[in-house]
């Protein structure tokens, strides 16, 4: 995969499904239908998934491509391919709270190696460039020009005052019990893969999931925080989260700040 052909293609479409993700949010209504997994799914989700898998496929025909809302993709296996969630934190959509992104990463043997987040709600997008490193692009979000790009790091933590992200969704017992074993100065609540890129950026120390993901909710921000100098782990055995698993279902993680010391489950 080129890199520098690969960055400028990701970052258009994201902003493309996001403008498009952006009309029907802004709509007086939008259809919902759940999944038989229980899981809602709008318009908006179809639509921004057709636009990027058609773009994707123009781009890159030669790459594998997995994508939530294709469900034949998910039984396919690769060692290199292009994982797509399409409008991830579609709960966040649909009770118009805004924490809602696109998602589009690159896995190259297990490890996910560029990707983008972008929150159209929030005004917010993260990529990784040619060269691995995360940026934040601020401005209009101009689909054929990058704008202003502001190099992102992860915090040099404090582990006697950390801050922690978690879900605003999904926080239950079992998450609090885990954050409770940490020195913690304030915790925030955040939707989707925007909690990764709050590490990536300094504003959170850490981030536990103790729930349910699929490999395209976490692709994208994973490698965010990689290419910003975190970590992410298995919540097990603290080895690293990796990715084309069977079902690309992932297990409890931990996204970090590598000056944290981390507890045991």
């Amino acid at each position: 995969m080129e890199y520098d052909a690969l960055i400028p293609v990701i970052r258009k479409l994201a902003i493309e499904a996001g403008a498009k993700i952006m009309e029907i949010y802004n709509a007086d209504d939008f259809a919902v239908k759940v999944k038989s997994d229980d899981s809602p799914v709008t318009e908006a989700d179809e639509a921004a998934d057709e636009l990027i898998s058609q773009g994707l496929r123009a781009a890159f025909p030669d790459v594998m491509l997995v994508t939530e809302e294709q469900a034949g993709s998910h039984k396919q296996k690769g060692d290199t391919f292009l994982i797509v969630d399409p409008l991830d934190g579609t709960k966040e959509f649909v009770n118009r709270r805004g924490d809602f992104t696109v998602n589009i990463a690159l896995v190259e043997g297990g490890v996910p190696t560029r990707g983008v987040v972008y929150a159209p709600a929030k005004n917010r997008m993260f990529f990784t460039l040619a060269d691995g490193t995360s940026v934040e692009e601020t401005g209009v979000f101009d689909p054929d020009t990058m704008g202003e790009i502001t190099p992102i790091h992860v915090a040099d933590s404090d582990n006697d005052a950390l801050m922690v992200v978690a879900s605003k969704s999904h926080r239950d017992q079992a998450t609090d019990d885990y954050i409770n074993k940490y020195k913690v100065k304030d915790s925030k609540s955040a939707g989707s893969s925007l909690k990764f890129c709050l590490v990536a950026t300094g504003e959170a120390d850490l981030y536990p999931r103790v729930g349910r993901t699929m490999e395209w909710d976490t692709a994208a921000g994973h490698a965010v925080l990689l290419g910003a100098g975190g970590k992410v782990v298995r919540f097990d055995d603290h080895t690293p989260l990796t990715y084309g698993k069977d079902g690309y279902a992932n297990p409890f993680f931990i996204a970090y700040a590598p000056g944290v010391e981390l507890k045991e489950a």
